[in-house]
């Protein structure tokens, strides 16, 4: 049976974390200090992985199951989504520094002691 918005907001936490489970691979993560992550359960060269998509209610029930369906296509094209996402985050912090901030930043410190006050 798949999840609904009204049975995730009611799900209480126990002892023990719980999970929810949804549909193809996804499901909730009910933690005992009341926390609720999403998370995606999926085989890539014959591993099981987990994939984090986030906490629940910051990322809804509907931004999940797109997650996961975006997450099950690069599956069937054989990329890795945790190593596709580790990659994206690596490119991020290499555009970051190089960004005006981070330039403008370095010629600052560089020649600003030479200046008057």
């Amino acid at each position: 049976m798949a999840l609904t918005n009204t049975g995730i907001s009611k799900a209480k936490p126990g002892k023990k974390p719980s999970k929810m489970y949804d549909a193809r691979g996804l499901f909730l993560l009910v933690n005992p200090n009341g926390s609720k992550w999403w998370r995606f359960k999926y085989r890539f060269n014959g591993k099981e992985k987990l994939l984090s998509l986030g906490v629940y209610p910051e990322v809804t029930l509907k931004r999940a199951r797109d997650t996961r369906d975006e997450a099950r296509e690069r599956v069937a094209r054989g990329i890795d989504p945790s190593a596709h996402r580790k990659a994206q985050r690596a490119a991020g912090r290499e555009r970051a520094k190089y960004s005006f901030e981070a330039i403008a930043r370095e010629w600052f410190v560089k020649f600003s002691t030479n200046w008057a006050k």
